[in-house]
């Protein structure tokens, strides 16, 4: 198996300066003046965005903090307008709650709004691999994500991030995070270190790599 990787110089995930960051903040109209949790994902049942409102709501009641939903609707999904649509029915003009429909193309921006979170979560009820994860793990920041897909591949519990399987346990893992900074930066750098090892570009680069010794040192001829 060749899991995916990240390539850490493009604009989704390279460095950015604070000045950039604290300009996209002020487009969409985010003051950093409480904890940032943020999910990344398009607009599909499948990434539970309502559920991460409601694991947010759960979390308002002990920790003020805000939430942004950022992403897009896919042109290939009929059903990407009526979830964006629940989702703003479902935070009925919060303050604290963000929703931010980027257009594509906008990977600088998907940057900046990762790096000025203090928390990014996934709490996808199905998933492929989630590459997403992979890309915040790589700015250092604690994910709280859900146990499916590729996902456990890239965080291991406790050590490089926190897994998830309901509203509940999302909730109680985001509030462990804001009431242990420390923990929480730890998970960080833990995460950073295991992107860095297994799923960088470089890593792909090798994979692919041996697949082609394989196959040259075997006695089958291959076409390609």
């Amino acid at each position: 198996m060749i899991a995916p990787s990240i390539d850490p110089l493009s604009n989704k995930n390279k460095g950015l300066s604070q000045r950039y960051i604290e300009e996209v903040l002020q487009k969409y109209g985010i003051n950093h003046d409480k904890p940032i949790i943020t999910q990344i994902s398009r607009f599909d049942y499948l990434k539970d965005p309502v559920g991460v409102i409601e694991a947010l709501l759960q979390v308002k009641k002990y920790n003020d903090c805000q939430l942004i939903l950022a992403g897009g609707t896919a042109t290939d999904d009929p059903e990407s307008g009526q979830v964006l649509e629940e989702v703003r029915n479902k935070a009925n003009g919060h303050p604290d709650i963000h929703i931010l429909t980027i257009p594509p193309g906008s990977d600088l921006e998907i940057n900046a709004l990762q790096r000025a979170s203090n928390i990014i979560v996934q709490k996808s009820l199905k998933e492929g691999f989630g590459l997403t994860v992979s890309e915040a793990l790589w700015k250092a920041k604690p994910v709280v994500a859900s146990a499916v897909g590729g996902i456990p591949l890239q965080i291991s519990h406790k050590y490089s991030g926190l897994l998830c399987h309901s509203i509940e346990g999302a909730a109680f893992s985001i509030k462990q995070l804001l009431n242990s900074p420390e923990y929480a930066q730890k998970l960080g750098e833990n995460g950073r270190e295991h992107i860095r090892q297994n799923f960088l570009l470089t890593r792909h680069l090798r994979d692919y790599m041996l697949v082609f010794l394989s196959l040259y040192n075997s006695n089958d001829i291959v076409y390609l």
